[in-house]
């Protein structure tokens, strides 16, 4: 089966070129762009099992690459190369590792560890790679269009977002630059100054619609607000999205709301699956130094008791709707300081107000130079530890993450 993907992708690469061929006529004036980044992740984390600091050092090599014939047709690709240090024992999709993530949406994918291959157990080298982009693009006066493998994603929280349910990023993900692609056919339609309609397919393995997702999403500005709706039937799960933005009084005002009917209530069943996300918060600049947010965050798919945490996981709303965290009720507030206009101290805390626990999360970065970037950090836990400090059963939520420490080294180009 693995051979089989592997070639369906060289299919869809040779028929991506064959399509740039076509218009080899335009390609010697074409606009060729190529750039990227490359970065360094170390991290040292505790484990509940180990008295001592576990290290990772992840290295992220990316290749971007953008064709634009004229001014209709561009095509864009990226590839990650991310060759990783760390114990053999990690390299199992642990979720303090900073591997590219697995992700469902994509018809067919290249294996993603290419070092040691499966058959081989892993030593403490993993040599891991990604096709994260591979996407044509067709312009008109009339709409958008896009085919192919490309980032999707919504929401205007700033910590949690229920709507993005595509591809999510958790709230402790370190490396954000880049969401992951998915496999796409998305049409964008401009309505007026602000407004828009934006409508596709997300197509999951083997072109499984039980596995896909059918978005259509409007946006519009009225009384200097902007709002968004959102309707996503993924998975044989309904979502109904609002999304509210606008400024009160120099601060910025969001609302995200999302309900979701989950294929149990949609084959007719009593809907007890059914659940409802949203995330309301302000931020607020102080002369231009100081930034400051607070956000709180409903988790309806959640459960105030630790003791129901794992039992709960097996909710469509973790299996299918990208949902993470355990509990009920969120507070989460931030805060940076520009010291100078190259070091930035700032911090972030989520609070799980059902058992009292948190994350905290200090960081600070440095411009060594306009391309060059250095920052350090940690993920500080907070709270009750694990019965006799296994990881199950849990005493809270926080209180079972290992405390990270990290430092990155990100050069643009």
């Amino acid at each position: 089966m693995r051979r089989n993907n592997v070639g369906l992708v060289r299919k869809l690469i040779q028929v991506i070129f064959s399509l740039i061929l076509i218009y080899q006529a335009n390609i010697v004036t074409a606009e060729i762009n190529i750039g990227g980044y490359y970065k360094n992740y170390f991290t040292a984390f505790d484990t509940l099992q180990s008295d001592s600091l576990t290290g990772i050092v992840s290295n992220r090599l990316r290749l971007n690459l953008s064709l634009i014939p004229s001014d209709t047709y561009s095509f864009n690709f990226s590839y990650d190369f991310a060759p990783r240090i760390q114990d053999p024992t990690l390299f199992n999709d642990s979720a303090f590792t900073l591997a590219i993530p697995s992700q469902k949406y994509r018809v067919t994918d290249l294996t993603s560890r290419i070092y040691p291959n499966d058959n081989k157990q892993a030593s403490n080298i993993g040599i891991y790679h990604n096709l994260d982009r591979a996407s044509l693009y067709y312009s008109t006066d009339f709409a958008d269009i896009s085919i192919g493998r490309d980032a999707i994603a919504w929401g205007s929280a700033r910590v949690i977002n229920p709507t993005d349910v595509v591809a999510p990023f958790s709230f402790d993900q370190l490396d954000t630059e880049d969401r992951v692609g998915v496999d796409a056919v998305r049409l964008r339609i401009p309505i007026g100054v602000l407004g828009e309609v934006d409508t596709g397919y997300v197509i999951g393995e083997n072109f499984d619609y039980d596995k896909s997702a059918l978005f259509l999403r409007t946006q519009l500005n009225a009384i200097e607000t902007d709002f968004s709706i959102t309707l996503i039937h993924f998975q044989r799960n309904l979502l109904t999205g609002i999304d509210i933005t606008r400024g009160i009084g120099g601060a910025g005002f969001w609302l995200e709301v999302a309900y979701v009917a989950t294929q149990q209530f949609l084959n007719g069943n009593s809907g007890s699956e059914n659940y409802l996300r949203s995330s309301i918060g302000l931020d607020y600049s102080f002369d231009g130094t100081v930034f400051t947010f607070i956000e709180y965050h409903y988790n309806g798919a959640g459960t105030k008791n630790p003791d129901d945490y794992i039992e709960n996981v097996n909710q469509p709303a973790y299996t299918d709707g990208g949902v993470y965290l355990f509990g009920i009720h969120y507070l989460a507030p931030g805060i940076s300081y520009q010291v100078t206009p190259l070091i930035n101290i700032g911090s972030q805390i989520l609070f799980n107000l059902s058992d009292k626990s948190a994350s905290f999360i200090p960081q600070i970065s440095y411009n060594v130079a306009e391309d060059i970037h250095l920052s350090i950090g940690g993920l500080l836990s907070i709270g009750k530890p694990p019965i006799n400090n296994d990881l199950l059963p849990f005493g809270s939520e926080f209180g079972a993450y290992p405390n990270l420490f990290f430092s990155s080294f990100q050069l643009f180009y």
